[in-house]
């Protein structure tokens, strides 16, 4: 249905949505090209951005699309394996996007709390079996959500009040007792972002202790403006996403337009600003962005 109650405002709703798509877009493959074409980026940090950049390109690229062909084409039919599809490449790949934030505040923990440790800890076989852990992870426990879902009998109406298909959107339409898919799937997201978000305001906390026995007003600074980018990006992220997914469930109170409009943004805004954040909070990457740019103006100077 896309967004209830705002079907009128839907074709110039699209615009915005395009346009922060679009930034999404550009911001995360950009990162993934420079990160590969600078060897001095070639670090943990980048390395665990790279993989942000990628969750956040299949999030907002499974979803998007589809919502824009409903505000401007009015395309609102979608297949139900194309519906399951969609519901587990959403919340599956928001569970592992939750482990690569856990994994960044890992890093950072390391890089400040234990900076002579941090290559012998953080080497590239440790990347990546974290990056294969924070997948396994969330990929295990949203494939039973989805394989629930799939088994259930839809012999009555067939309409999501949504502008995808999200999980308790697509449950409501069963005939049948519901009970299991509602008891795991509240589980496995409580269990999944419960324990990610304690483990990274520990390890922020450990990480502002440090900060404050740092003897350089300068290390402090670079410290609290890298760790500074990193909780806003968590924020971004946590926020949205709790709102939606308890709100879905029990926010009877809050307008249904309200709702749809704001996890609709939960899968866009994140893609969008955590490039930018990064770009702008980390000097190394944007330099690094910058420098195509800023080469004509200095082989300028100096040749004059």
């Amino acid at each position: 249905m896309g967004i209830p109650g705002l079907e009128g405002a839907h074709f110039w709703m699209a615009f915005p949505f395009c346009s922060m798509y679009l930034v999404a877009l550009v911001g995360n493959i950009t990162i993934l090209l420079v990160v590969r074409r600078e060897p001095s980026l070639h670090l943990p940090m980048y390395y665990f951005l790279c993989m942000l950049a990628i969750l956040d390109l299949v999030l907002s690229t499974s979803t998007v699309p589809k919502i824009l062909g409903i505000f401007w084409f009015h395309s609102h039919t979608i297949g139900f394996k194309a519906c399951v599809i969609q519901m587990f490449f959403i919340h599956g790949f928001s569970a592992v996007e939750s482990g690569v934030l856990l994994a960044m505040a890992f890093d950072r923990y390391v890089a400040i709390c234990d900076p002579l440790r941090y290559t012998t800890i953080l080497t590239t076989s440790a990347i990546a079996k974290i990056g294969c852990a924070a997948f396994m992870r969330g990929i295990g426990f949203m494939t039973p959500l989805t394989c629930m879902v799939s088994h259930l009998p839809y012999r009555g109406p067939n309409v999501i009040a949504h502008s995808y298909c999200e999980h308790m959107a697509v449950v409501k339409l069963a005939c049948a007792d519901t009970t299991p898919n509602n008891i795991y799937g509240i589980t496995a997201a409580t269990f999944v972002v419960g324990s990610d978000s304690v483990f990274i305001a520990v390890s922020y906390a450990l990480i502002l202790r440090a900060v404050q026995g740092l003897s350089s007003k300068e290390a402090r600074q670079k410290s609290f403006g890298t760790c500074g980018s990193h909780i806003c990006v968590i924020l971004i992220f946590y926020t949205p996403a709790l709102f939606s997914f308890y709100t879905q469930r029990w926010g009877h109170n809050i307008p249904a337009h309200v709702h749809i409009f704001l996890a609709d943004l939960y899968l866009l805004v994140p893609p969008m600003l955590n490039p930018i954040i990064y770009g702008m909070k980390t000097k190394q990457l944007r330099q690094q962005v910058l420098k195509p740019f800023l080469q004509p103006n200095l082989s300028l100077d100096s040749s004059c």
